[in-house]
């Protein structure tokens, strides 16, 4: 396979035109300020998860700007929650002979773990799912796609810093690896599997899946996400065999390999309550909803279970009893929410806490 890439990227490490050439920097300075490619790439990926976040949660009835209400708190989390995963699950270069603790603190130099920027990205992006008067479900559903693209394209990073690659090979697309970035027992091998881009595209793989699978059988109630879970974990698990960085080792297999087994049989068994406790689909993504809304998403969630149009309307009228009852239980007085400011007459702004709007039923 040739491989043509401008000069500056060339490496020096790559010597024949039959391996994928590793860049030969991943930072460039504007002055005195550094501008880190591994940076880059995860900035993008996280405005490219934003954007299609962003258009997957406004299909489900999200305010406009909720995605990225949600990403000032989850991107933060999650980067912390990353760093930290990828320490405790790599410790020996932070707490080990030699190590040095402060270098835990070094993320531009790579070193993210997936399940701690889910962990932490979780965490944070409930604070603005609260506050936005959203069901977490449908967020995490709406949100699940994006985060694989926004993952294929992050991995992009581990490239620049010539890191995450597998154990050598001679096929084609071999990664050419410069000496003092190989690991000591591999020093004389000169290429070596581009798992980073096995990832990469795995993601993408299964970003088209995921999608397949929604449209299919209309997944709703957190198995659009679970099902992301579970792809990725199967993808994961496999690459993670190839891989020849250090890693804690539990039972002779890596400790992220453990942690795919897991989470892909806890993302088995939430698929099968999921589906038993809420089949369908919810219609809106938003928790607080006036009696109309409520009587349409109810229908809407029956036909999907399989009910017929009359016990599809039954379900709608008893929904919409008991959203009148939880507006005068809340408030005091039919026609006002405690999700937005009250307008005179009794209606409201349309308003969520977080400064996001949607339009109110006629």
């Amino acid at each position: 396979m040739t491989t043509f890439l401008p000069p500056g990227l060339l490496s020096a490490a790559a010597p024949v035109l039959t391996t994928i050439p590793s860049p030969s920097t991943g930072v460039w300075h504007l002055g005195p300020v550094p501008v880190r490619a591994y940076a880059l790439c995860i900035l993008v990926g996280v405005v490219v998860g934003v954007v299609v976040g962003e258009r997957r949660l406004r299909a489900r009835g999200g305010p406009p700007g909720a995605v990225v209400d949600i990403a000032v708190w989850a991107v933060p989390f999650g980067i912390v929650g990353a760093r930290i995963y990828h320490v405790l699950s790599s410790p020996d270069a932070y707490f080990g002979e030699g190590g040095e603790l402060v270098r835990a603190l070094y993320v531009w130099e790579g070193g993210l773990g997936i399940w701690g920027a889910i962990a932490g990205g979780f965490v944070g992006a409930l604070v603005a799912i609260r506050q936005l008067g959203l069901r977490v479900a449908v967020v995490a559903d709406a949100l699940a796609p994006a985060l694989l693209l926004s993952q294929a394209i992050g991995r992009l990073g581990n490239w620049f810093n010539q890191e995450l690659f597998g154990r050598p090979t001679d096929l084609p697309w071999g990664l050419a690896i410069d000496p003092e970035n190989r690991p000591a027992e591999y020093a004389d091998a000169t290429a070596f599997h581009p798992t980073f881009l096995y990832e990469a595209l795995w993601c993408l793989v299964a970003f088209g899946l995921l999608l397949l699978l929604e449209k299919r059988f209309r997944l709703g109630h957190g198995r659009v996400f679970l099902t992301y879970v579970l792809l990725y974990v199967i993808g994961r698990g496999v690459i993670e065999t190839f891989r020849v960085d250090p890693a804690e080792i539990v039972g002779g297999l890596r400790l992220n390999v453990w942690t795919s087994v897991v989470l892909g049989l806890a993302a088995v068994l939430g698929l099968l309550v999921s589906a038993m406790r809420h089949p369908g689909r919810e219609a809106s993504a938003l928790k607080e909803t006036t009696p109309g809304e409520a009587a349409a998403a109810a229908e809407v969630e029956a036909l999907d279970a399989g009910a017929d149009p009359e016990e599809a309307a039954e379900a709608g009228d008893r929904a919409a009893l008991e959203a009148e009852d939880a507006e005068v239980t809340t408030t005091g007085a039919p026609g006002t929410t405690t999700s937005g400011a009250t307008a005179p007459g009794g209606t409201t702004t349309g308003r969520s806490p977080a400064g996001g709007s949607h339009d109110p039923a006629p």
